[in-house]
């Protein structure tokens, strides 16, 4: 699963930096998707490979923390960025004489960065505040330093860190999915209002495609951050944690390629190119 998705997005990067065609702000957005799943995963899953052939599963606490931060700024990010490509999609269906003007290269690269700052900062502050927290062992009954299973071993509750998180979690999760819902009903009735089956069903490809990636994404965060914290709930938090950090990223490009005339057009046109080995 991991090869499958440092495959898949790199070759999604790949196509949107050398194909013309696909130099637009949707895919400016995907190609930073993508980018963003290659780090998530590669943040955790080498350390959870090599652990699962050893049998000494340990990490350095340094190593733990940089994991950790890395894990929540990928994710927090992710948040975020998908809002973005929820709003680019209205623009495009709702104002498309308008599109190349509100969604200019500069808005765009703006957007991005904000995106990637917001979600880097507000991670940031999450593991300063956790490795304040005192605590007592260091078994993490997780497959990774996810937070909340390292938070599990405090000493004591901190008022403080529960606050920063709900807030962040509110913040990062029910905010981003309202606009997100807001986007795709006004999408949906511009969609409905098209003359042509052919304009209809190119819509719903591109909007289904990242609608899909919202729901697997959001919907597995959501249940693991905003849920009531239970003392049997961990084997369950497990399960949701490979879901969006492994399953998610390896099913975003496949879900994109499969969905996306222009994608796998670029994928034939570049497999084209790559010379074959000439036979002996």
């Amino acid at each position: 699963m991991y090869l499958v998705t440092i495959l898949g997005n790199s070759t999604l990067i790949l196509i949107t930096v050398l194909d013309s065609h696909l130099q637009t702000p949707m895919y400016l957005f995907l190609g930073n998707l993508s980018f963003m799943d290659i780090c998530y995963t590669s943040a955790s899953i080498p350390t959870l490979l090599v652990n699962l052939l050893s049998s000494k599963k340990t990490i350095i606490f340094s190593g733990c923390v940089v994991q950790m931060y890395l894990s929540l700024s990928m994710g927090s990010t992710e948040c975020i960025l998908l809002a973005v490509m929820a709003y680019d999609r209205y623009v495009a269906i709702c104002n498309p004489l308008r599109y190349p003007i509100i969604m200019n290269r500069q808005v765009c690269v703006q957007m991005a960065t904000v995106s990637w700052v917001t979600g880097c900062l507000t991670a940031l502050l999450e593991t300063s505040f956790a490795l304040k927290v005192p605590l007592c062992g260091n078994v993490i009954d997780h497959f990774t330093c996810e937070i909340l299973a390292v938070l599990k071993l405090a000493c004591m509750s901190s008022v403080l860190m529960d606050m920063i998180m709900l807030v962040v979690s509110i913040l990062l999760l029910p905010i981003p999915m309202l606009l997100i819902c807001i986007s795709y009903g006004f999408i949906l009735s511009t969609i409905l209002r098209i003359s042509s089956t052919e304009g209809r069903n190119k819509a719903f490809s591109t909007c289904g495609a990242h609608l899909t990636v919202v729901i697997l994404y959001y919907g597995a965060a959501l249940s693991m951050y905003l849920k009531p914290s239970s003392s049997n709930s961990q084997q369950i938090d497990k399960i949701i944690s490979l879901l969006y950090g492994v399953l998610t990223p390896m099913l975003n490009p496949i879900i994109y390629s499969l969905r996306n005339k222009e994608v796998k057009d670029a994928v034939k046109k570049l497999l084209g190119k790559v010379p074959l080995a000439p036979s002996i």
